[in-house]
């Protein structure tokens, strides 16, 4: 199945035609779509794959009970009339003795890579074969998965990959909460509870904005909004980080991230903003 991507792929660009693509692990959502919608708006051929990665599950993690109906994704891509469909096994990109893994030093293993070791090797290794076969000129993720596009960016930068990778907005249900395949996870009062992370980076966003001190003041903010929900179980990580190396910040940049990680029952929920600064403006 790769060797018809790749060749499909070849007499695309053979005839001058440009590739998006949108790489995806299926059970898709309204946010994916808005991927492809953009893709479609900036190419002349879109490429959607869908393939649960297992070197991106760390053990106990949820790779068996992750959501997959790749019928009705089929019915989801017509919709929005996506080219090509890449449907890969887990034979075709991670077969028995497959032994070459990517390791972006530094910012792996900071906010999400710090709670999940191994995670973010796994995605920049299969990432790397999927770009390997589509050969796309333009890769479309969303900004939920912040770090994920920060990691793909530095691995397409360091080995010359001639591709860019388009960060687009985060898509959100009617509350604020951002569309997630794993959103179905969660039950009754944890889905009401879920809307906190969300609503406490919003705080924090406006604290920014007004003018706030300083990064400590509005982290302190953050976590005690998270803190005031019963159902949060676990706060990995809830502050303001710079954008760029994902380092928490002492003082604001021009550009700030606002990004929270934490747990209602068995569900792990993130989210992120970028926040202009007024005392950090040029």
């Amino acid at each position: 199945m790769p060797r018809i991507m790749q060749e499909t792929s070849k007499r695309h660009l053979y005839k001058g035609k440009t590739i998006g693509f949108v790489p995806t692990m299926g059970a898709l959502h309204s946010g994916h779509l808005s991927l492809v919608k953009r893709a479609k708006s900036e190419n002349d051929i879109v490429v959607v794959s869908i393939f649960v990665n297992p070197l991106q599950f760390g053990p106990g993690e949820d790779f068996e009970k992750y959501p997959r109906d790749v019928e009705k994704d089929m019915e989801k891509l017509r919709d929005v009339d996506a080219d090509i469909l890449f449907v890969p096994e887990n034979k075709n990109l991670c077969p028995e003795g497959f032994a070459t893994h990517f390791i972006i030093e530094g910012i792996s293993d900071r906010l999400c890579g710090a709670f999940r070791p191994g995670h973010f090797s796994g995605v920049a290794t299969v990432v790397c074969k999927l770009f390997n076969i589509v050969r796309p000129v333009r890769a479309y993720f969303g900004q939920k998965d912040f770090q994920q596009t920060v990691v793909i960016g530095r691995m397409v930068e360091d080995l010359n990959m001639d591709i860019e990778v388009v960060t687009c907005p985060t898509v959100r249900e009617s509350d604020g909460l951002a569309m997630s395949s794993r959103n179905v996870y969660l039950r009754g009062e944890e889905r009401t509870a879920a809307t906190v992370l969300y609503k406490a980076i919003s705080l924090s966003r406006e604290m920014i904005e007004a003018g706030v001190s300083g990064p400590e003041e509005v982290k302190a903010r953050l976590n005690e909004a998270l803190r005031s929900e019963r159902l949060v179980s676990e706060i990995q990580y809830a502050g303001v980080y710079d954008p760029k190396t994902l380092l928490d910040l002492n003082e604001f940049k021009r550009y700030n991230l606002v990004a929270g990680a934490i747990r209602i029952g068995g569900t792990r929920l993130i989210d992120n903003v970028l926040v202009e600064a007024v005392k950090a403006r040029q």
